[in-house]
């Protein structure tokens, strides 16, 4: 029997109905919440990203303030604007887009941001928290992974998790997260030798390394659930993952389509840490 899908569009709309309801509630006393997101240069995929986001804002009831920058902006000029968005109180969440010109140095900026609004959870604090198990924000994408386990009825607890994958913004996140869930963790990535002897045994296999069909189905533990964060690029220019889909989908219990999986999981998550970061500057 084929996989089940694990829908991350419908999961997504009823996060967001959640968010918008939350929010509402916020912006009748007097507080609406609100994320300002900074793109600097031309970047045609940012630029995408960066609509999606806005309109996922305007969608849920969360003000949205976009600023955008002509990638010859200065790095002094940019840290000096992220210093008067941690100043407003009508900001809680500030993202600058990734990736930035190669003048302007990521790791300045994103220590920049102030931790009490940092929602995409990429700085040391927000990291050191995860760590820790202290409460904080959580990076988006592996936080939204989490969710589409948690949709599957399929508990961490007691499972051996695979992630492929080493990045500071999915990978050893999502390789906590896991931890934190209870489940024993196994971290994987480009390098790693024979990556089917580590994924044939896991419970649960997250896919985050961006090499298109990287994970086969003679790769899969029967029944396993597949989390696919991969965004490549086919032969015909279709959107796909890491994981050989077709041929995953006969093997695994669950798995993640993409389009359609991760992605939309990503967006939700960003406008959860912002309404939380708006409902703990109201506390």
């Amino acid at each position: 029997m084929p996989a089940q899908l694990i829908d991350g569009v419908a999961l997504s709309q009823q996060i967001r109905a959640d968010v918008a309801t939350r929010a509402a509630a916020l912006t009748a006393a007097g507080r609406t919440p609100g994320l300002a997101v900074v793109l600097v240069g031309d970047d045609p995929a940012s630029q995408v990203y960066v609509r999606n986001k806005v309109k996922a804002c305007a969608d849920t009831g969360v003000r949205s303030v976009f600023e955008k920058y002509d990638a010859d902006l200065s790095e002094a000029a940019l840290l000096a604007r992220i210093a008067a968005l941690n100043d407003d109180p009508t900001v809680h969440g500030i993202l600058v887009q990734m990736p930035l010109p190669k003048h302007i140095d990521p790791q300045r900026v994103i220590a920049a941001i102030s931790p009490r609004k940092d929602v995409d959870g990429y700085s040391v604090l927000s990291a050191g928290e995860l760590m820790t198990g202290l409460p904080g924000f959580r990076p988006c994408t592996p936080y939204g992974c989490m969710k589409l386990l948690e949709s599957t009825g399929v508990s961490a607890k007691g499972k051996h998790a695979v992630v492929i994958g080493r990045s500071n913004t999915v990978g050893k996140p999502m390789a906590l997260l896991l931890l934190a869930a209870g489940a024993t963790v196994t971290v994987c990535h480009s390098g790693t030798p024979d990556l089917g002897v580590h994924t044939r045994q896991a419970d649960i296999v997250v896919a985050a390394v961006g090499r298109r069909e990287l994970l086969r189905a003679d790769m899969v533990k029967p029944g396993a659930v597949v989390i696919d964060v991969g965004m490549n690029r086919n032969d015909a220019g279709k959107l796909c993952g890491d994981v050989d889909f077709a041929a995953v989908r006969e093997v695994a219990g669950w798995i993640t389509p993409v389009p359609g999986g991760v992605g939309p999981m990503t967006i939700t998550m960003l406008l959860v840490n912002t309404l939380e970061s708006a409902e703990r500057s109201a506390a």
